[in-house]
């Protein structure tokens, strides 16, 4: 009985490696979540940037924070860019890979010292890292609609023309 379990365990494993193998990818992601990422992405930012603009605060302190914010969002970008272009077996060196992540968390690491040591109130922190945090998480998904989107069209036409 062990015999006939283990058995119909590695043909359940081969079916399931198998079918990842030639699984296409062929769903666009609905308008809807496109949308939403968008929508995301500018309320995001918006309010991180309104914030700035209302703040009390010199003109310098303003520019750090908007500054880390750029930073940030250009940094999950070529994150999202160099994970997907490895997965496509697009040809993806390890520096720059290394150099994606590392400007990421650094991004993340000054705007949490930023905000530790700025004389705000409490609230005030909390405002600016849940916006950070939904605009660097929206220029993902935004991201990658785009190349899920790009992808699934490249290999329509290529069935088109076969």
């Amino acid at each position: 009985m062990d015999y006939q379990t283990t058995v119909s365990n590695k043909e359940a494993t081969n079916k399931k490696e198998k079918m990842r193998k030639n699984t296409i990818y062929d769903q666009k992601p609905t308008p809807a979540f496109v949308g939403a990422s968008w929508a995301s992405l500018f309320v995001g930012t918006i309010a991180f940037c309104i914030g700035l603009w209302n703040a009390d605060m010199l003109l310098n302190e303003k520019g750090y924070y908007f500054t880390i914010l750029l930073f940030g969002l250009f940094s999950v970008i070529s994150v999202q860019k160099a994970v997907r272009d490895k997965l496509e077996g697009i040809e993806v060196t390890k520096m720059y890979y290394s150099i994606s992540w590392a400007t990421t968390v650094i991004s993340i690491v000054l705007l949490i010292i930023g905000l530790w040591n700025a004389d705000l109130e409490l609230s005030e922190k909390g405002f600016y890292g849940i916006s950070f945090m939904l605009s660097i998480y929206a220029a993902i998904t935004v991201q990658k609609n785009t190349r899920d989107i790009a992808y699934i069209e490249r290999n329509q036409k290529d069935k088109d023309l076969f």
